[in-house]
């Protein structure tokens, strides 16, 4: 990236295979552009679901597997509505601490009773579950984006089943990366979905583009359509997005060496950066590798430093972690190469044992 006039080599995106800027996208867009213009005009239900729309949610149903898929402008108002959707006043989620903010938003606003287990522990999980009252939902992101650790999703399955609960699964930060197909967090696991499981997925991350989508069972789908206010109260995403996506999804499915890239790069840096000094790596098998700093004035310096050396890994502090837990969110994309790997961690080597 130019930032003010200076070049920087970014470790900080989310654009985990490499597509944002991939031309394939940006040469089907500006075709679907001029095809259905710039805007949708209308929310899905009026006339603002076009072909690239209807299209894009079937491919996305078939890739993963289930029965339908419904599209959303961002991630957030997709959380916001599927979880809205499905429980209310009188009954119960169940969250991980952890979290993304759209998740803890999601349940203050439907009105159900917010109870917050420790992160990943699935004891204090249960206990919350044998309590819970009304309508039960656990909901947990499938990729933690601050620490990049994963849910444990056969346990999580195995207690939605006992306590006949909703399970809904942020897979933002797991789609496109995680499974050997690219098909998520549950596709690692070795996990097939059940009836009573959503997954929420965005488009703006691995695929490149923008948008959102939850993708499950009909039933539940059903009542996201009839439900749902950030889908039924809003413009549809641009249908040359949607058409842009379809581009990426097919990018996604077929080109696995992209995940081979990032699986390269993130065993190579966990491998040196283990052994730096004055910072912890934290355990993640994803591209997410947070090197924890705790002091948050120290976190600042080490991405100033950085900074300096023409480097782009922002410093993390509170209130989006918690205090003590200051670090650099350090993240990998197809799009580098070893060589910007040996940089990173050479400029790393020297920022870390300066005082």
């Amino acid at each position: 990236m130019c930032i003010d006039g200076q070049e920087r080599l970014t470790f900080c995106s989310n654009d985990y295979l490499g597509l944002a800027a991939d031309p394939r996208l940006a040469e089907t867009l500006c075709s679907a552009a001029e095809r259905y213009g710039v805007g949708a005009g209308a929310a899905h239900l009026i006339n603002g679901h076009f072909h690239p729309h209807q299209r894009l949610e079937e491919e996305l149903a078939e890739w993963l597997e289930v029965d339908a898929a419904r599209l959303f402008s961002t991630g957030y108002m997709a959380n916001l509505g599927v979880v809205g959707s499905l429980v209310g006043r009188g009954d119960t989620v169940i969250a991980d601490r952890l979290n993304h903010a759209s998740l803890v938003d999601a349940v203050q606003l439907s009105g159900a009773h917010l109870s917050r287990y420790r992160h990943n522990d699935l004891e204090d999980l249960e206990s919350r579950l044998s309590r819970a009252r009304g309508e039960r939902m656990i909901l947990t992101d499938g990729v933690f984006s601050m620490d990049g650790n994963v849910a444990p999703l056969a346990e999580l399955v195995v207690l939605a089943e006992r306590f006949d609960a909703w399970l809904v699964v942020d897979e933002a930060h797991a789609f496109g990366v995680l499974g050997e197909q690219g098909r998520g967090s549950f596709e690692a696991a070795g996990l097939v979905p059940g009836e009573r499981v959503l997954r929420v997925g965005t488009l703006g991350k691995a695929f490149g583009t923008a948008g959102a989508f939850v993708a499950g069972a009909a039933e539940p789908l059903e009542v996201l359509l009839q439900r749902a206010r950030t889908y039924l109260f809003t413009t549809a995403q641009p249908p040359a997005v949607a058409e842009a996506s379809r581009q990426a999804l097919s990018i996604v499915r077929d080109e696995g060496w992209r995940r081979k890239q990032l699986r390269a790069l993130i065993a190579a840096f966990r491998k040196a950066a283990g052994q730096l000094t004055g910072v912890e790596l934290l355990p993640s098998i994803t591209p997410i590798q947070p090197l924890l700093v705790g002091d948050a004035s120290r976190a600042v310096v080490l991405a100033e430093r950085l900074a300096d050396r023409g480097l782009l890994v922002p410093a993390i502090r509170p209130p989006t972690v918690p205090p003590g837990g200051s670090r650099l969110r350090v993240t990998f994309s197809a799009a580098h190469e070893m060589v910007d790997l040996d940089r990173l961690l050479s400029a790393l080597r020297e920022c870390t044992i300066l005082k």
